[in-house]
């Protein structure tokens, strides 16, 4: 009973004004990839955990009404997840091999196929496909296969959709949009992604913005009048500001496009963070004057980057900004065992007090 109650929380806060993530994805001088997403959600405090799965734990789906009575599914690879308001919802993870998996919001134009209780077995709830894919992939191909061979499908009609961007070890990165019950699968070289609308109408609204290059504008004559910029960017006047998913979308692609190639992973990760605190969005934001709904700090509850040649993913959080990492390659994922655990120990922003003697 609990296991629905706490299903029917989730879909209700995915189903209100809100949610948002916002994707990068950045290349180092050494060709590692690193894949970066922010996760909000102003509504209520999303409680997330993050876990360790071992090779061999077994699964099932959820189905519609709540109940873990659809597709039975093992790891085949362990992976690491961070999950939001149930531990089974992986929202972002990584898996041994090498393979990133993560989810983002799609609300009003996603479909998945409706549910037929004769397919339960080959059924995955949409908030569960991230744990069945780090489960079992290893390369984009077998993404492929394996949704190929499943029926995605929402366990309440309240909820919103999502699309996936999945990443391999390669730094192939494709986004999956289920459309009228229909899988598709884009090739996604630019490595952005939002939310709605869909990810091929993202790339084209991209041409709307043709204009922007970085650095300053030379100065011009208009008539007798002498122009020059007013301060350092002025190639930037026009990229959109507001927390939208297209505005989002051409922000991130700018901000990543003209961010300096950096020559290690780790010093990508800390540009993937510096670049996504641009995208934090304060609680206020989201919510007409006088209703928000909820006593937290931010509406960016986390912000993760994922290293996928070295296996590790990184995170900080609404509570604590300190970015820390989980290391895979020092989980031996046939003797560890299944953990779940809260991204933050308090929820309350460290403070470090300098003494002046």
């Amino acid at each position: 009973m609990k296991q629905v109650l706490l299903f029917v929380v989730a879909c209700a806060a995915a189903c209100l004004p809100g949610m948002a993530c916002t994707g990068i994805t950045l290349e180092s001088g050494d060709s590692c990839t690193v894949v970066a997403r922010t996760i909000e959600w102003g509504g209520s405090d999303l409680n997330s955990v993050y876990v360790v799965v071992p090779r061999g734990y077994e699964q099932q789906s959820l189905v519609p009404g709540g109940m873990a009575d659809g597709m039975k599914f093992a790891a085949r690879y362990g992976y690491v997840g961070l999950s939001v308001e149930q531990k089974e919802f992986v929202a972002e993870g990584l898996n041994e091999a090498g393979l990133s998996a993560g989810l983002f919001y799609f609300p009003g134009y996603g479909k998945y196929e409706e549910y037929d209780e004769q397919e339960k077995a080959t059924s995955i709830a949409d908030l569960q496909l991230v744990s069945l894919v780090l489960g079992q992939c290893a390369t984009i191909d077998e993404v492929k296969s394996t949704v190929a061979g499943v029926h995605v499908v929402a366990i309440d009609p309240r909820a919103s959709t999502v699309h996936w961007r999945f990443t391999d070890v390669t730094g192939r990165q494709v986004v999956l949009e289920i459309v009228d019950g229909t899988a598709h699968f884009y090739e996604n070289p630019l490595g952005v992604l939002t939310n709605s609308p869909g990810f091929e109408w993202h790339l084209t609204n991209l041409n709307n913005y043709v204009n922007l290059y970085p650095g300053a504008a030379a100065a011009r004559q208009w008539g007798e009048a002498q122009l020059s910029q007013f301060g350092a960017g002025s190639g930037a006047l026009g990229l959109p500001g507001d927390i939208t998913p297209p505005s989002r979308f051409i922000r991130a692609a700018f901000f990543q496009t003209t961010a300096p190639v950096q020559p290690t992973a780790a010093k990508t990760v800390q540009s993937a963070f510096q670049i996504l605190n641009n995208f934090d969005i304060p609680v206020g934001v989201e919510f007409a004057d006088g209703k928000v709904p909820a006593d937290i700090p931010s509406a960016t509850q986390w912000t993760s980057a994922t290293d996928v040649r070295n296996r590790i993913i990184y995170y900080r959080t609404m509570w604590n900004s300190r970015i820390r990492s989980i290391d895979l390659r020092s989980i031996d994922f046939s003797k560890v065992k299944y953990r779940a655990v809260p991204l933050d120990e308090a929820k309350q922003q460290p403070v470090e007090q300098i003494l002046i003697k």
